[in-house]
């Protein structure tokens, strides 16, 4: 099923990176999260925190906002939370040229 770029505004993703780690690169699924979210569109991820963490490095080079939280259980729990916005950004506009 194709979906059309930026077309949700939120995406709810529930162990899918644990689930897929053999088969599918991390980055490659967070690039089809990047195409099919809306700029500051949201994104919720629970997983292992040893998954998030590489997440959160690979979400900060996409330039969105992020943060890991506790399982609503406790700290004690492997499984984490990362909240994370898409920002909306733009090219900084060129600088004019000199004539020489």
């Amino acid at each position: 099923m194709s979906t059309y770029p930026r077309t949700y505004d939120f995406i709810n993703a529930d162990s899918i990176f644990s689930l897929y780690k053999d088969r599918c690169d991390m980055e490659d699924i967070l690039l089809e999260m990047d195409r099919v979210l809306r700029p500051e569109g949201s994104v919720i991820i629970r997983d292992d925190v040893d998954v998030l963490l590489k997440i959160k490095k690979i979400i900060d080079v996409m330039q969105w906002e992020g943060r890991i939280a506790d399982h609503e259980k406790g700290p004690h729990e492997r499984e984490k939370i990362l909240f994370a916005v898409k920002q909306y950004w733009t090219a900084p506009p060129l600088a004019p040229k000199h004539d020489q």
